[in-house]
């Protein structure tokens, strides 16, 4: 008999769940209390490095915050009050630093519906908005996404339909006048195909940008003054990320050639590239550098983003790449020659922040710390690096602001959120700049410190891992094995830098809390170890190779003599269902039960859609590669949990599952949240995936009871 659960249950039964949920045992607390620290991202700084800016998201209630030199107390700047799933990102500060341009929404889905959890009847839509940093007032320019300023910071500029449009920014009289309304906005210029990746010259006169054209795109460069748009360099090949030298006389690009190369088995597609420059009133450009041919010389967006490419002053680019193994940057003249690696070593470069003379940059790393990171100054001269944090803390996303004398970033701990920080340029005193805004519910104290563990797959390879030993605990206790999502991420000994594996710890938290043995596991396709171990053979829709690391996993918690071998769950968002699906199809006489929340079931459903190449063969392999074809062995009963909005895996995935636990009589149980999306937007719905995640494991697991 199928024992499924339906929606309704869940939902007649959740006062129940939460009640339960809420009973603090001992040493415990609830999950609203460990989930009711705001989360802080998106921090930065103004041109003149006198103000910092960043969006606190307080339980599901998303804002932005500024401090100002020299004091750089935080302050609440803009008052939206509802846990309503509206997201505030790319936040951007004027020039003069007078004015944040941001936005505020989410992205249409294939429909063209903007996100909408909390199904508003009035709907919503993803737009830009600005506001003034003395006075709070907020504005609306348009819907759009991707703002910046123009350089006499009279206009916000966006893309909205592929294209710029601009909107004049009215003169604010008062500090408590009403805001005005803004004009409606207005296309910049016309051309054919896409605009993306804007950038002014440094005497604003100019406006680069890259021009795609489906199979090929252009740099191309804007003049206002002239109405006219001239192309530098063009190829047939695609060229991106375009860079201004300091003297605004020059472009430095990176070229992706467009090579014959088809998917197979076990790698992804090389993609060669180069760094070119070009002089903006000529028209041929140079080659400075180019990568070799290698499967380890590809092309990867990995390496610190959006900063691939930067000038370190007239005569020098500085550029990241992963030719050695591992995410580094790198330096070659800008005139061509040989490139002089920066960071050596067997570690990962994640973000970094310039100097304001250009001469240094500091880093976030896990060198020598490999599950954390620290902050490092590394000179562009070459003449070496010098580490700023250590320790168990972990550093992301520095600014270097008061002219270099000071540093701002996020820091957390395994007991710590976290949190914004102004410190010294030695990062030897440091400040919270907004300490108004941590919980008082906080249960700082009560939380376990993971323990950094390591073991080997079948075939050898090593794997990182945090087990979270519940506090106080007798006995054999029961386990559960997390995975993350992605897979490109990797899973910290502390509070994660990312919303999505800030609340996945939180979870991991309270679950130890109630007496279960948590086991976060770091399986290859992940960050943080190299690219052979994230790129690794035969992976996903390829062949699974990463879940011989959960299988791995199981059996090291069914070794120790602290867990109770035959209670092991799973549990997993994304990437991470897919994991949890597949251990449950393929091994329920190891795994007990899961929870898995909007999992991929089926890979040769993506394949059909040209992601793994679309031939009959790699379709073939990605639908054995994947936990809907095992169904038949599947004994171990699930919840699974998705939004029916979701724009990274289909709804259709679960619905798919579905069919096929209901043919072969699988206990299966279902937690769906209509217009919710895949990153869960509103704070209430994690509370509530949570909760009825904890109450099934209660149930199918059972607990240790502690006095």
């Amino acid at each position: 008999m199928n024992h499924r659960r339906s929606i309704g249950l869940l939902s007649i039964t959740l006062c129940g769940i939460l009640l339960a949920a809420q009973t603090v045992l001992g040493n415990g607390f609830t999950l609203e209390q460990v989930l009711s620290m705001p989360f802080p991202s998106d921090l930065i700084a103004s041109a003149k490095g006198d103000k910092v800016a960043w969006v606190f998201n307080d339980q599901g209630k998303r804002n932005i915050w500024v401090a100002d030199a020299p004091t750089f107390k935080g302050r609440q700047l803009t008052r939206y009050d509802k846990d309503d799933g509206q997201e505030i990102t790319e936040p951007v500060f004027s020039a003069d630093g007078n004015w944040i341009a941001f936005v505020y929404g989410g992205p249409p889905n294939g429909d063209k519906d903007s996100p909408n959890p909390t199904s508003d009847p009035s709907g919503a839509r993803e737009e830009v908005r600005i506001v003034n940093v003395r006075s709070g007032a907020v504005m609306t320019a348009g819907e759009g996404t991707h703002p910046f300023f123009a350089p006499h910071n009279d206009r916000v500029i966006f893309s909205h339909d592929e294209h710029l449009w601009s909107v004049a920014i009215p003169v604010v009289s008062s500090v408590k006048a009403a805001p005005p309304k803004l004009a409606a906005p207005k296309k910049l210029f016309e051309i054919r195909g896409t605009v993306a990746a804007p950038v002014w010259s440094p005497d604003g006169s100019r406006l680069a940008f890259v021009s795609s054209r489906r199979d090929h795109s252009f740099i191309a460069v804007y003049e206002p003054r002239g109405g006219t748009i001239r192309f530098l360099d063009p190829g047939v090949d695609r060229d991106i990320d375009p860079r201004w030298s300091p003297d605004g006389k020059k472009i430095a690009f990176i070229r992706l050639f467009n090579i014959s190369d088809t998917p197979s088995a076990d790698r992804e597609r090389l993609l060669p590239w180069s760094i070119r420059v070009v002089d903006v009133d000529g028209d041929q450009g140079n080659q400075v550098w180019r990568s070799g041919d290698a499967w380890m010389d590809s092309f990867s967006r990995l390496p610190l983003e959006d900063n691939i490419l930067q000038w370190a002053g007239s005569d020098r680019l500085i550029f990241a790449s992963e030719k050695d193994g591992w995410a580094h940057i790198y330096s070659v003249p800008a005139t061509g020659g040989t490139a002089t690696i920066l960071t050596p070593g067997n570690y990962e470069v994640e973000n970094m922040t310039w100097s304001p003379d250009r001469s240094y940059i500091v880093v976030s790393a896990n060198n020598g710390d490999i599950d954390r990171r620290h902050l490092w100054k590394i000179r562009l001269d070459g003449s070496g690096a010098e580490q700023l944090t250590s320790g168990d803390s972990i550093e992301m996303f520095p600014v270097i602001v008061s002219g270099g004398k000071q540093i701002a970033f996020m820091q957390a701990t395994a007991n710590q959120p976290l949190v914004p920080l102004i410190a010294t340029s030695d990062c030897k005193t440091k400040t919270p700049i907004a300490p108004q805004a941590v919980s008082r519910d906080f249960p700082m104290e009560q939380l376990t410190q993971p323990e950094q563990v390591i073991f080997k797959a079948a075939d050898g390879v090593e794997i990182h891992g945090q087990f979270f030993k519940p506090k106080g605990a007798n006995g054999r206790a029961p386990a559960i094995v997390f995975m993350h999502g992605g897979p490109i991420r990797q899973m910290l000994l502390g509070w994660h830098y990312n919303y999505y594996y800030h609340n996945a710890y939180a979870m991991n938290q309270f679950l130890a809390s109630r007496g279960y043995a948590v086991l976060s596991v770091n399986y290859r396709a992940g960050i943080g170890y190299g690219r052979a171990f994230r790129e690794a053979k035969n992976r996903g829709a390829r062949g699974a190779s990463e879940y011989q690391d959960v299988v791995a996993a199981g059996k090291y918690l069914r070794s120790r003599s602290d867990v109770d071998g035959k209670r092991i769950g799973l549990w997993g968002g994304s990437y991470g269902g897919f994991l949890t699906a597949m251990g449950l199809a393929r091994d329920s006489d190891l795994f007990a039960a899961g929870v898995d929340l909007h999992g991929v079931h089926d890979w040769s459903a993506r394949a059909d859609r040209g992601q793994g190449g679309g031939s009959p063969e790699l379709i073939k392999l990605a639908r054995e590669s994947s936990p809907i074809s095992s169904v038949d062995k599947w004994k171990s009963p699930v919840l699974l949990i998705h939004g029916d909005d979701d724009r990274n895996v289909a709804f259709s995935q679960t619905i798919d599952l579905v069919r096929k636990l209901r043919e072969h009589n699988v206990q299966f149980e279902e937690l769906i949240f209509p217009d919710e999306v895949h990153d869960f937007l509103r704070h209430q719905t994690w509370l509530r995936a949570y909760h009825a995640g904890v109450e099934f494991f209660d149930r199918k697991l059972g607990r240790e009871t502690r006095n």
